[in-house]
């Protein structure tokens, strides 16, 4: 039996098949379709996936395999991005992206209700989108919350009004109490727009009959509620047991760490996601990839890079942001970047931009030790920034234990793994 993880990333979609044995079978990619950062149209997430699928049906039968051996699939999304639809999963606002923040009055409007520490405090929380995203509803057609995975599940069964513990985590929902708040209505929330909300890697939906018609995939195939793209990167590199570390260097830096326990802190951004019977507790930095990408493009890093030696300090104290905001380990949505002095010298600049996204890593862990983790011994490290020797060796040095590189670090990757996790039925 086959099994399809779908991503939606934040530059483009990626899919990926994996066989029996969790040996990956092909992969296939599509980039998103162009928008206004402030007018997203979640209907270009479902063009995205559209393309990507045909690509992945091609890229199997090349392989030698037919989308009719795919069995089930799942989905996972960028944590916190959302849109309201109406019955037939038609977008009646723009989507809002995970790093949308500035909410002020809803903000002020969630603390009124919300507990001390609550992880939908902030403006730039979920919930803060979710009400903003009402207020945008003028007309008051939206008849449900898509968080950006629960939108593609609807497109790919037909069955709108279903999420996972992880992606409505961020929202408000309690994965331990297994509801949402009591007190969302007071908060001004519109309880009916609330999704009925499914353990990650659960049954969701089978395949809806014209998506099936369209990429010949099998009528009996079993779409699995998703996951978060963070989530899903962890589950990519194998990682199993409690203490397992995953730091995922892409556009964003995210940190990960399994643990028998929950724990929580939301006002570091810190919060725990329940995966079987385990939980993955981390948070997500606003640092990152996407940083570098605003000063240098591939080949300059390249370049620079061999020429740093890692086992110097840069001298330099940054704390490198594209804009003002952080989420974790620093829960500020007006913590602004930290990144002069800016030396003439371009090599020095990158080793201060990296050594500042690396402490950053480091001080993510220590605020999980402080609260009850074990540290880890090691830290597997995923996406593009996992790649780069020195960047590696840097963080080496800031966290004090050796950085592997994971043999799969796609989240699509981690997505087909859920499918295999057998958590059960809805």
């Amino acid at each position: 039996m086959l099994v399809l993880g779908i991503d939606i990333g934040t530059s483009g979609v990626r899919s990926a098949v994996l066989d029996d044995s969790g040996h990956l079978v092909s992969q296939a990619r599509a980039a998103h379709v162009d928008q206004p950062a402030d007018r997203i149209d979640a209907e270009g997430w479902w063009t995205a996936v559209r393309h990507c699928l045909a690509a992945q049906m091609a890229a199997m039968r090349e392989a030698g395999f037919e989308p009719t051996d795919i069995r089930a699939a799942a989905v996972d999304g960028t944590s916190g991005s959302m849109v309201l639809v109406d019955e037939e999963t038609r977008p009646v606002t723009r989507a809002l992206m995970y790093n949308a923040s500035g909410f002020d009055a809803e903000a002020e409007q969630i603390a009124r209700h919300a507990p001390a520490s609550h992880i939908t405090l902030g403006s730039n929380s979920a919930l803060a989108r979710l009400l903003r995203l009402q207020s945008e509803d003028r007309e008051g057609a939206a008849r449900m919350l898509c968080h950006q995975a629960d939108f593609i599940l609807a497109k790919l069964t037909g069955v709108l009004g279903l999420s996972d513990q992880n992606n409505a985590l961020k929202t408000g929902y309690d994965p331990e109490a297994e509801t949402w708040p009591s007190w969302f209505e007071a908060a001004g929330v519109r309880s009916a727009l609330l999704p009925i909300v499914v353990p990650a890697g659960a049954e969701a939906a089978p395949i809806a009959a014209d998506v099936a018609s369209d990429f010949g995939l099998p009528l009996n195939l079993m779409l699995r509620a998703g996951t978060t793209d963070s989530v899903a990167a962890f589950l990519a590199t194998g990682a199993s047991k409690p203490g397992m570390a995953v730091s995922s260097l892409g556009t964003t830096l995210a940190i990960k760490l399994l643990s028998p326990m929950r724990i929580d802190d939301p006002s570091i951004g810190l919060y725990s996601h329940k995966v079987a019977d385990m939980w993955l507790a981390g948070g997500a930095s606003n640092s990152g990839g996407g940083v570098l990408r605003d000063f240098f493009d591939p080949d300059a890093l390249t370049a620079l890079s061999a020429r740093i030696d890692p086992d110097c300090d840069s001298g330099l104290d940054y704390y490198p942001l594209s804009r003002p905001g952080e989420r974790f380990p620093i829960n500020d949505p007006n913590l602004q970047p930290r990144l002069s002095p800016r030396p003439d010298n371009d090599v020095r600049f990158l080793h201060g931009l990296f050594q500042g996204i690396a402490r950053i890593e480091a001080q993510g862990y220590r605020a999980l030790a402080e609260r009850g983790a074990s540290p880890p011994d090691y830290v597997y490290s995923v996406g593009g920034g996992a790649r780069n020797a020195t960047w590696c060796r840097i963080r080496e040095r800031e966290l004090g234990v050796p950085v592997r590189i994971a043999a799969h670090d796609e989240a699509s990757i981690g997505a087909a793994k859920l499918c295999q996790l057998g958590v059960g039925s809805q």
